[in-house]
């Protein structure tokens, strides 16, 4: 006989129902709490967050009109090197920071494709402060985390590292470069593990 638990959370103010059947942590029977969102594509297609688990996601807010747009390189560099051993990068697009971000999914896309050659995950864009601000983020910030502890996004390209079980390992600040050595050295450990 197939059972179905669903234990709901709230965590931050919000509820999140953690099911015990798909994507569950074997050594825990729990779905990890960041991949335990469904967002959308930039295409619009929704997609389980719990598909990710077992890689080390990346999870950056994005903008095309901004000063720190050409970290968008770096991430795609990121993806070329370390995909082949697990590693997914998740763009979110974000026009909360000096209205940065104000295309359209395909403007957006098609953006990303032609000055970067961007090929990892975009997805719609969302709000990550305030009260608008989507399920994921409000969980990411809410998280104590190194170098930096919880609290609002500061600004675009503000990075997190979940590691391959779904717990967020590493937070790390707008200006920190995706290829900083600090942020690889978490990204190669996390993959390091299994």
């Amino acid at each position: 006989m197939f059972r179905l638990f669903v234990l709901v959370l709230v965590v931050g103010g919000y509820a999140l129902a953690t099911s015990a059947s798909h994507g569950a942590d074997p050594r825990t029977g729990r779905r990890p709490l960041a991949l335990d969102f469904r967002m959308k594509t930039l295409a619009g297609k929704e997609v389980d967050l719990a598909t990710y688990q077992g890689k080390v996601l990346l999870v950056v807010n994005v903008a095309s009109k901004c000063g720190l747009t050409p970290q968008y390189q770096q991430l795609q560099a990121l993806h070329e090197k370390y995909a082949k051993d697990g590693l997914a990068i998740l763009g979110f697009p974000c026009n909360q920071f000096g209205k940065q971000e104000p295309g359209t999914a395909k403007e957006i896309q098609e953006f990303c494709r032609v000055n970067y050659g961007v090929t990892f995950d975009l997805f719609a864009k969302v709000e990550v402060n305030g009260p608008g601000a989507c399920g994921l983020y409000k969980y990411l910030t809410s998280v104590e985390t190194k170098p930096q502890g919880p609290g609002k996004i500061r600004w675009n390209f503000e990075k997190f590292i979940i590691g391959r079980r779904g717990e967020v390992v590493a937070r790390f600040d707008p200006k920190t470069h995706p290829d900083d050595p600090e942020v690889i050295q978490v990204i190669e450990a996390e993959l390091a593990k299994k």
